[in-house]
């Protein structure tokens, strides 16, 4: 060997090849990797013999639409087939070069997959392949709207399963990193893999590098009240005087509350009390066995339940509410409902967080309302509640190439290290739902659309129409938003009586939410509030960069600007309402 690192021939070392010298070490490595797996198995097998698998996705896609499209893809094949046949008269070297127009392609980056003709080949027969896949899927006849969509989604997530980014054979960037680290990438990828198989869910981000109250969700307040539905928490303030009308913010019980009080740099909770305003949270119980009774009129109660602790405690008449996602759609139903019982002026103004109240349009989650899948999901949701790692998976295939397949190359395949990064954290930190409920909201909101009939549901044994609601409203809508679109958000403007203000945030359901000023990042569109559809809107709107967040507050001094001290019961714990605890509380640490 030459002191350049070539051999003594003076060709250069193979990057997908191991040397002589490190077979030894590769001999260990697979001993190892063997004794992890044997290790894993017996655990597996002191686990409960009865125990379900995670999820079912064979039930997920067992309807006659498949059966015809499975018929439709052997004509797919059969020109893969002929596609290779015909390079058997090619003479080598062969090096098939990308269309000049062919979108980038991340998984795609590294040079091997242009610069070296086998794994160029790969390519382009997997573009091919999977392109002819979606074609053939779109050109199957016969089917409605609904089953074509279905059909659409379960072609683009099988495709996006198929790359072959997504084999360690069959990855460049793999291969040259199991070389380098003589196969210990591999080794710790395996870890990672039996770690998360363990757990029953794909890690994002290493499970050990947060505490819930040590470095995420800190800001500081008390837990000054509790149901067997939810804790309240009052944050301490930060000014010296305060709005004299409370905020309550109701997230979404799907996930856990602290999306908006992740450090306090990106904290939507922190920045409101530095704005003045004197914040109430609620921190939802994760559900068990105990819960499987409950339905959506014990969220809308507990809602409810929750304004008027704090309209007594601070001895107000009002309040603002925020309502996050599936905690908006409920905010709706809950002013519906204290507007038919003459109780409106409980609530100054309400906003919502890419909420959704008519799900004519609420986009592919839409897929998962059928009777197989609802049939799945009794049976999943056996012991009264539905697991949240089960919701998941089921989010996460919204997104299969950036939240399933991304972290299956990084974690598994070239063994990364997790990243420190409290977004995935939070995105993991999962929570379980009422079966009952969460059946209901399936059937009565996204399948039957129910609420925006007037008087077709009833919450707390009173009907209920939105368009009754003249609360001023500041609806707030991601342009990117997979899991409430933003046509579907628009619809709020449809069937609301009261006072609106629109406004559009850059980026999706999480990001257009959590853009704090100080980042400096997206940007956000106002416009015409009295625009009758949304395209009239968007021609109308004018674009500002960086975070909404100043916008809104504006919006909320407008509807009262009169501030009080900050003392006395505005301080956690020492008005009539004892702190039981200190923020964030048990609630969220619960699993």
């Amino acid at each position: 060997m030459s002191e350049t690192g070539d051999d003594d021939s003076g060709t250069a070392p193979n990057p997908f090849l191991p040397s002589p010298d490190d077979l030894q070490h590769w001999a260990s490595v697979m001993t190892r990797a063997q004794q992890m797996m044997l290790e894993y198995a017996l655990g597996q097998a002191q686990d409960d013999a009865d125990a379900r698998p995670l999820f079912d996705p064979a039930k997920w896609l067992d309807t006659p639409a498949t059966e015809i499209w499975a018929a439709q893809t052997s004509k797919m094949w059969e020109q893969g087939v002929a596609f290779w046949s015909s390079l058997a008269t090619l003479q080598p070297p062969f090096a098939p070069s990308p269309a000049e127009d062919a979108p980038k392609d991340r998984r795609f980056s590294d040079p091997e997959w242009t610069a070296n003709p086998a794994f160029a080949l790969i390519r382009q027969t997997y573009g091919l392949l999977s392109e002819q896949l979606l074609a053939t899927t779109r050109q199957v006849a016969g089917l409605d709207d609904a089953a074509r969509a279905k059909l659409e989604f379960a072609a683009k997530n099988m495709a996006e399963a198929l790359s072959p980014t997504n084999l360690a054979l069959t990855n460049p960037e793999v291969i040259k990193r199991a070389v380098e680290t003589r196969g210990e990438s591999l080794l710790k990828g395996l870890k990672h893999m039996l770690s998360d198989l363990s757990r029953g869910q794909l890690s994002h981000v290493d499970p050990d590098a947060f505490e819930v109250g040590v470095n995420i969700a800190t800001t500081p307040g008390k837990v000054i009240h509790e149901t067997d539905l939810y804790q309240l928490i009052h944050y301490a303030p930060t000014t010296k005087e305060v709005f004299t009308v409370p905020l309550v913010i109701f997230p979404p019980w799907i996930n856990r509350f602290y999306i908006l009080d992740l450090n306090p740099a990106k904290s939507f909770v922190k920045w409101a009390t530095e704005q003045g305003l004197s914040v109430f949270m609620v921190s939802w119980k994760s559900a068990d066995e105990t819960m499987k009774d409950v339905v959506w009129d014990d969220y809308v109660a507990a809602q409810v339940d929750a304004i008027d602790t704090i309209r007594d405690l601070l001895d107000v008449p009002h309040v603002h509410a925020i309502g996050y996602c599936v905690a908006g759609t409920t905010l709706a139903a809950t002013l519906a409902m204290l507007a038919a019982k003459g109780e409106a002026d409980k609530v100054k103004s309400a906003t919502f967080f890419t909420a959704q109240v008519d799900f004519e349009f609420a986009g592919e989650l839409k897929l998962f309302v059928d009777d197989n899948y609802l049939a799945l999901l009794q049976q999943l949701s056996a012991p009264g509640y539905l697991d949240g790692r089960y919701m998941a998976a089921t989010f996460n295939s919204l997104r299969g190439r950036d939240l399933i397949w991304n972290y299956v190359v990084s974690n598994y395949l070239l063994g990364n290290d997790y990243p420190p990064f409290d977004l995935l954290y939070w995105n993991g930190d999962t929570t379980n739902l009422p079966a009952k409920w969460h059946r209901q909201y399936l059937v009565d909101l996204y399948r039957d659309n129910r609420l925006v009939i007037p008087n077709s549901l009833s919450v707390c044994g009173t009907p209920i129409d939105l368009r009754k609601i003249k609360t001023p409203t500041y609806i707030q809508a991601g342009r990117e938003d997979h899991i409430a679109p933003l046509a579907s958000v628009w619809r709020l403007m449809d069937h609301l009586s009261g006072p609106k203000t629109f406004l559009l945030a850059g980026s999706g359901h999480i990001a257009g939410v959590v853009n704090p000023p100080a980042a400096g990042k997206y940007q956000y569109w106002t416009g015409d509030n009295s625009a009758p559809t949304l395209a009239e809107f968007e021609a109308s709107a004018t674009e500002t960069k960086g975070s909404w967040w100043p916008h809104w507050i504006g919006w909320i001094a407008e509807q009262d600007a009169r501030k009080i001290p900050a003392k006395g019961a505005r301080i956690p714990g020492k008005g009539k309402k004892k702190a039981i605890e200190d923020a964030p509380g048990r609630y969220v640490k619960q699993r």
